[in-house]
């Protein structure tokens, strides 16, 4: 699977997670040169505390448009630290 955004791959793996209908990728399989860390934060009553990343790419920004459990309730343990994507970025396989 390729997350797609503004015509670059940012993320890209073969061991994604499927929840929800959103793809997770291994933290490895980000293109970590297109990702900040943001201050946002959101809370999800069974996975836990959502951190957020903005990603850039050639000069456009997309402000929270990643997201990540860096801890999670015992539930969603599976996707500790993997990265889903919103905010118009593609997942093409």
């Amino acid at each position: 699977m390729k997350a797609v955004w503004n015509g670059q791959v940012i993320a890209e793996s073969a061991d994604t997670l499927v929840v929800e209908n959103n793809h997770y990728f291994p933290p490895e399989a980000i293109k970590k040169d297109f990702f900040k860390k943001s201050v946002a934060h959101t809370n999800c009553p069974w996975k836990g505390v959502a951190s957020y990343y903005t990603i850039t790419v050639d000069g456009k920004e997309n402000q929270d448009a990643a997201w990540y459990y860096p801890e999670t309730s015992d539930l969603a343990k599976q996707i500790k630290g993997y990265v889903a994507f919103w905010k118009g970025v593609t997942i093409e396989e």
